[in-house]
């Protein structure tokens, strides 16, 4: 059982959004959760034909960084993320695993053109920071809507789904890293 999650900034990510993270990254999993020291972008990450970076070069950074640890990282970075297969992702993780990734780009609404809105931006990270540290504890997608776990194939999911986990996959959770906090 890890005993603290760090939050890894790459690059010119706000210390504001990371003092955000902190309290319901503890509330959700029941463990530490420290900002660690910021990272640049990884190099072979960016993508020039695509305008975007792959995220799993950041799982690979962070690997590379907290492997003699037992802890979980999560990366926070403020870029465009892609997987192979998709046009773009919110996130990546290992499942199981130590390293996530989120990235803060399309969750902000002025990305698509709307007002600047902190609180909605602030609900979609932890919500997103909440699934893919899901993912590292071992948790798989859920079929249900609203819990955190569900799959957000675009920013419509994430907005209807809630920050916290179904029963199931609360007890899933529970099974990993208990604790009466939750």
């Amino acid at each position: 059982m890890p005993e603290k999650v760090y939050l890894v900034p790459f690059g010119k990510t706000e210390q504001k959004t990371l003092e955000e993270l902190q309290r319901p990254l503890e509330k959700a999993f029941g463990v530490k959760v420290a900002i660690g020291s910021r990272a640049p972008l990884p190099r072979e990450a960016y993508n020039p034909a695509r305008r975007q970076y792959l995220s799993t070069a950041f799982l690979n950074a962070l690997r590379r960084k907290h492997s003699k640890e037992t802890c979980k990282a999560l990366g926070i970075v403020d870029v465009d993320l892609y997987v192979a297969r998709l046009n773009f992702v919110f996130g990546e993780a290992e499942k199981p695993g130590k390293a996530a990734v989120i990235s803060l780009t399309r969750l902000r609404p002025e990305y698509y053109g709307d007002k600047e809105d902190r609180r909605l931006f602030a609900d979609r990270t932890i919500k997103e920071a909440v699934h893919e540290l899901g993912h590292t504890f071992g948790l798989g997608h859920c079929l249900y809507h609203e819990c955190v776990m569900f799959f957000s194939n675009s920013l419509m999911d994430t907005d209807r789904k809630s920050a916290g986990f179904c029963k199931g996959c609360e007890r899933r959770l529970q099974s990993v890293v208990p604790t009466p906090k939750r």
